[in-house]
């Protein structure tokens, strides 16, 4: 068992028995569960959105090389610089570059998971650069030491007062503050780090190829602050960010905000296309956008899993997931938790150290039933975990397992032997692995071939 296995099983042994815990998560989702089908309302063919966003999805990362070349093309027409990452390693040590020539001592970031994907605060603490998270759930995560929980919600396990709480012990703030007090204490606070930063960091929602531009989709307006204020403005995108066109956003805006949300579309859409221009007044003196692979192009090359590359980060499949919500996000104890995590995490990073994630899964299928880019969730899970097999990642105790259940399975005569008892005590004694978290298998004392043969009267 890898340590990451041992580490979730671990962490998910103690979550899925927190009945408090539990009791915030499906609290929360519960709310995101009210307001979805209003979101959903605006559409007059749902599945007809879907489907043509999965296809608009499709032709970005089957013609990826030419999309970001001509996006690269035009945001360096407007005197962006784009930079190309090959792993975590190369986008830190080029955004540090970066700092160091700005003498950057602040420097303000936005919610962005590709950043969480990179460490990037944990990389910038060992240069003496601060790094404040401007996103309220992501700054209360930040106050607390923890990573985000959700993709979209990053404290979703926070109840009010824990937050109270939690400011009061690092802001000194007066015990038992409403969520308006706290919203405005933090504004506050974050003002004044605007104002101060050298350098801000976004993520981006989309890469708009034909206009070489970013599209930035958040509810706070923290986003506008962190790329407008400070001189210079650096993206971290994952290349799959990229679409076609200016226009599709008419049809993935509303979705994501439906699908993450809840809400017919999310409070500030902005679209940047590069540093300030000669004539206008707002924005960055300087902006880099930095192109992250990080293991994408493993999921590039393989065409059973490109299809994963579609996701635009809505969180609905960890929303929707039986898992997830007994568990939390934490235990996954990866940057991209849930179905979705799940599938890209071992591909990002190594297939045979994280294969266990695709097994912490029911296969209900919710997940690819909520998908707004119908993404097969659930049948990647599946591919999963077969290629984690396939390269040599199950005990020898484990094939021979299986060797002998196909074996019985191919023969009635076998099947029908050693009913109820003997089979019971066979079988849960061969899969200790399965019963350690389960009650034991029970079989019944007649199959179904002997009890049909018996109520039609024919011969066994």
């Amino acid at each position: 068992m890898s340590k990451s296995a041992s580490i979730f099983i671990a962490k998910s042994t103690i979550k899925s028995a927190d009945i408090e815990h539990r009791r915030k998560i499906n609290f929360n989702i519960s709310k995101y569960n009210a307001v979805v089908p209003q979101g959903k309302a605006q559409f007059d063919d749902l599945m007809k959105v879907r489907e043509q966003a999965k296809n608009i999805k499709w032709n970005a990362i089957e013609h990826l090389d030419v999309m970001l070349e001509k996006f690269e093309k035009n945001i360096s027409a407007r005197g962006a610089k784009v930079i190309w990452a090959e792993t975590a390693d190369e986008a830190l040590q080029e955004i540090h570059a970066i700092c160091k020539v700005k003498n950057c001592k602040t420097l303000v970031k936005s919610k962005s998971m590709v950043t969480e994907e990179i460490h990037l605060n944990k990389f910038l603490a060992t240069q003496n650069i601060e790094s404040v998270e401007t996103d309220l759930g992501e700054y209360i995560q930040q106050l607390d030491n923890e990573a985000p929980y959700h993709i979209v919600t990053p404290a979703m396990h926070k109840s009010k007062e824990d937050i109270a709480k939690l400011f009061t012990e690092k802001l000194g703030t007066p015990a038992g503050l409403s969520p308006q007090q706290l919203t405005l204490v933090a504004r506050e606070k974050l003002r004044e780090k605007y104002t101060a930063a050298e350098v801000g960091v976004t993520g981006a929602n989309f890469l708009i190829a034909d206009t070489g531009s970013i599209s930035i989709t958040e509810n706070e307006g923290n986003g506008r602050l962190s790329s407008a204020f400070p001189k210079t403005h650096i993206v971290v995108a994952g290349i799959e960010k990229i679409i076609p066109s200016l226009t599709d956003l008419s049809l993935f805006l509303p979705l994501l905000a439906t699908f993450g949300t809840g809400q017919q579309l999310t409070v500030y859409n902005t679209i940047i296309s590069g540093p300030k221009q000669k004539n206008e007044t707002d924005g960055p003196e300087e902006m880099y956008v930095i192109l992250l692979d990080n293991g994408r192009t493993n999921l590039l090359a393989n065409p059973k899993m490109r299809e994963a590359l579609y996701c635009i980060r809505c969180g609905a499949c960890l929303n929707a997931c039986p898992v997830y919500k007994n568990i939390g996000g934490h235990s996954y104890d990866t940057t991209y938790s849930g179905p979705i995590g799940s599938i890209i995490t071992p591909h990002l990073t190594n297939i045979k150290e994280w294969k266990h994630l695709s097994y912490a899964s029911s296969l209900c299928g919710n997940c690819t039933e909520v998908c707004p880019v119908r993404i097969n969730l659930h049948e990647l899970l599946l591919e999963n975990r077969y290629e984690s097999v396939q390269e040599g990642g199950s005990s020898v105790s484990e094939r021979v397992a299986w060797k002998l259940w196909k074996q019985s399975s191919l023969s009635r005569k076998m099947m029908n032997m050693g009913n109820g008892n003997l089979k019971n005590k066979v079988v849960n004694s061969m899969f200790k692995g399965w019963t350690k978290h389960r009650a034991d298998l029970n079989f019944s004392q007649k199959t179904f071939n002997e009890m049909w043969k018996e109520r039609t009267n024919q011969k066994t």
